[in-house]
């Protein structure tokens, strides 16, 4: 990016999101639009409101300072230290793994085989961010849900997604 060039967000977005499929990324505009939206405090759908505004130099700043992080390798996640699964945002850092979005099938026949057979404690060990687990206990109000992991640091971060959720 060139510093005389006045940055709009439509122009931020188009560069990053090309900057991102040459880094062949996954998803090169998502990262690049939830990485804007991070940096600039708003939602992502905000940033289409916005597409002609130029944003202050520091947020400019702060945003390329995540595109240089995601281009070395870190997870767009843990640079805005959250992810969606299951309609519910949680809160994520790197003592926990990422949800994704295959696990919500897990979720999904979880669901299904507790209602069909009338469960009323589910255990998940392993629990990491605590994603499954809440995003069971949400759907389940009936139903126990206990979360343990080995690792306290990864409890910690459960514990917060708990309290949200």
């Amino acid at each position: 990016m060139q510093p005389e060039t006045k940055w709009t967000v439509g122009e931020l977005l188009d560069w990053t999101a090309k900057y991102f499929a040459q880094k062949k990324f996954d998803s090169p505009r998502l990262d690049a639009e939830i990485l804007l939206a991070h940096a600039l405090k708003k939602k992502r759908i905000d940033l289409y409101v916005s597409h002609d505004q130029v944003p202050e130099q520091q947020l400019r700043d702060a945003f390329r300072e995540l595109v240089k992080q995601r281009t070395e390798g870190c997870p767009v996640a843990y640079l805005v230290g959250k992810k969606e699964f299951f309609g519910l945002d949680f809160q994520v850092n790197q003592n926990v793994l990422i949800p994704r979005p295959d696990t919500e099938c897990l979720v999904d026949a979880a669901l299904r085989l507790a209602k069909k057979e009338g469960w009323k404690l589910i255990l998940d060990i392993g629990t990491g961010s605590g994603c499954i687990a809440i995003a069971l206990a949400r759907h389940l109000p009936g139903v126990t849900v206990c979360a343990v992991d080995i690792s306290e640091k990864a409890l910690e971060v459960a514990r917060v997604n708990a309290r949200n959720h």
